[in-house]
């Protein structure tokens, strides 16, 4: 693993999304349920509580990686690989629960759409990863990496809705290419682990297994995966011409 500081801004980035999406995800369960009717005390008891649980997991799996837990490959199974299980069973969680329908259904459409453009800068600080030599091609836009595209294009999406131009088929097919390009990436990262190893030795999917990288699968990838099954489950409740 080259050496990397975490004053670098490519690495920042690893950090600086992961906050602001925590961010995002406060705020947005304040105005969720203010929306659903609940009175200030009880959106702000919401929003807090919702704030340290995430902190916590963001503290677990920093942990972990400074531990050197998720580097034990040959433990059986891997500990990265019930970290992956994890994020999944989270993302499904989140967006299926009665917490995640008062998001689905109290949040704007548009602004669904909008938080996923995180996407946009963060595929650009993975191509920087490439560029040192931290992150293997392959999980970049020069390899087979086109997570890009979702994050370019939720910003004209979520505009679109927002301006109330956008039919909620075309949402439901962005919000189904951006899910497939998220699974295709989740797809290449596990084949580039060094249990697979599906690219060969030297090319090896471990930075993800080091602070602040860890929040790459812990963090980002569950909101990108938790998003996309929101949307889904506004889309399924809106049934109007144009969405929210």
């Amino acid at each position: 693993m080259p050496d990397y500081r975490l004053a670098d801004p490519a690495v920042l980035a690893f950090v600086a999304i992961p906050v602001l999406l925590v961010g995002a995800l406060a705020w947005g369960t304040a105005v969720a349920w203010r929306r659903a009717g609940a009175n200030a005390s009880s959106a702000t008891r919401a929003a807090v509580t919702t704030a340290i649980a995430a902190c916590a997991w963001m503290a677990v799996t920093w942990l972990a990686a400074t531990s050197g837990i998720l580097r034990e490959w040959e433990r059986n199974p891997p500990p990265f690989a019930l970290l992956v299980v994890a994020i999944i069973v989270l993302a499904v969680v989140i967006a299926y629960s009665p917490f995640g329908g008062r998001i689905a259904w109290q949040i704007p459409l548009w602004a669904l759409v909008a938080v996923q453009a995180f996407r946009l800068p963060l595929e650009l600080a993975m191509h920087e990863m490439y560029a040192r030599g931290i992150m293997p091609v392959h999980m970049s836009y020069s390899g087979r990496n086109f997570d890009i595209v979702t994050g370019a294009t939720a910003i004209v999406v979520a505009a679109l809705v927002a301006a109330g131009r956008a039919e909620r088929g075309l949402v439901l097919v962005w919000n189904i290419l951006g899910l497939g390009l998220l699974l295709n990436v989740m797809t290449v990262a596990i084949l580039l682990t060094p249990r697979v190893r599906y690219f060969g030795d030297e090319y090896l999917n471990v930075w993800v297994t080091y602070p602040p990288f860890v929040w790459l699968p812990a963090v980002m990838v569950l909101a990108a995966l938790a998003g996309h099954l929101l949307i889904f489950r506004a889309l399924a409740r809106a049934g109007t011409t144009h969405p929210r």
